[in-house]
């Protein structure tokens, strides 16, 4: 048991760091008020934590500190000049609805930072989806001069980028704060692989699957582009790190994590193909939280029935119980023989 919880808290330790990279590399696109944004989610996401388990009548400990990794990855997917009070609001649905109702971060069901991403999409859309533009420094309390559309979202619906290959490695195109550098999320993602922090069955799958549909149906007529925009936009990496590859989330079997990552990407591309909406995988990534949980359902039938084969072997190959059947038969020869 403590080994289990040790290894829990080193993947939150490892994750909170690879966030808190991508939290400065925000703070160096649009100055201080990424962190405050951060920040804000953090405490928010602490005080809901600590509140829901006290009227739950549960101890507040060191693994529940796991809630401020889901509130960065909040952080990072809103825009920089986005009202504070709309992520704070994210926070405490990630922490109250998303996940504490359902049993808290031992029995969750779906990423609460999509959920909470879905919620601020169904009711902030034009605050969730107008970013200022890169280099733009904000102070904490100071307004964007002016707002735009994502590099996302005019790729999806032209088929154009304007943007150069060396600013698409780190990310220097209009978008969520900390999203968009490819370079650093390849290093994560290969970090955290390597470190088995993430499921790499789940994370391979939705970048093939992502591919393999860009390929074979491209946004623009160089098929070779289309991989490489579609890869670099609509927060398709930083989703697959770190929300279908949770692995409090994703089926615990590389096999089933793969199709589940990659029914999610083939999901997604198809319907960002046909309607151009942005940021679709992290939409699906809540909607087929049923075949995740069939998956999991699945392992644990497999690993029963594999368990009870161990014991039902065990106990016939056991020398007691030879030695109970040998005593057994002869007490049968010898009566029969009186």
């Amino acid at each position: 048991m403590l080994k289990k919880i040790k290894s829990e808290r080193m993947v939150w330790m490892d994750v909170m760091l690879t966030l808190l990279v991508l939290e400065l590399m925000s703070y160096f696109y649009y100055g201080v008020r990424a962190l405050w944004i951060g920040g804000i989610c953090i405490a928010v996401s602490l005080a809901a934590e600590f509140i829901t388990l006290r009227m739950r009548s549960r101890r507040f400990t060191a693994d529940d500190l796991s809630c401020t990794s889901d509130a960065l990855i909040i952080a990072l997917m809103m825009p920089a000049a986005i009202d504070i009070k709309i992520p704070a609001i994210a926070c405490v649905f990630a922490v109250v609805a998303a996940k504490n109702v359902f049993g808290g971060r031992k029995n969750m069901i779906f990423s609460p930072a999509a959920a909470a991403y879905l919620l601020i999409l169904t009711s902030w859309e034009n605050d969730l989806l107008s970013y200022p533009a890169v280099y733009d420094k904000l102070g904490i309390f100071e307004q964007a001069d002016e707002l735009s559309s994502s590099a996302s979202f005019i790729f999806n619906t032209t088929g154009s980028m304007d943007s150069t290959d060396y600013e698409i490695l780190l990310g220097s195109f209009a978008g969520p704060m900390g999203t968009g550098s490819i370079l650093l999320l390849i290093i994560i993602a290969v970090i955290l692989i390597l470190r088995r922090n993430i499921s790499a069955g789940a994370f391979i799958g939705t970048i093939s699957g992502t591919a393999f549909m860009a390929y074979i149906c491209p946004i623009v007529d160089n098929a070779a582009d289309s991989v490489k925009y579609v890869l670099s936009t609509n927060m398709i990496l930083f989703a697959a790190i770190y929300i279908i590859s949770d692995r409090r989330i994703a089926p615990a079997k590389n096999y089933y994590a793969f199709f589940y990552g990659l029914f999610i990407a083939l999901f997604s591309y198809v319907v960002m193909l046909t309607t151009g909406k942005e940021n679709v995988i992290v939409i699906a990534s809540v909607l087929f939280t049923p075949l995740s949980l069939a998956f999991k359902n699945l392992e644990k039938k497999i690993a029963s029935e594999k368990e009870n084969e161990i014991l039902e072997s065990e106990y016939s190959d056991s020398p007691e119980e030879n030695e109970t059947t040998s005593s057994e038969d002869s007490e049968e020869g010898a009566e029969s023989n009186e």
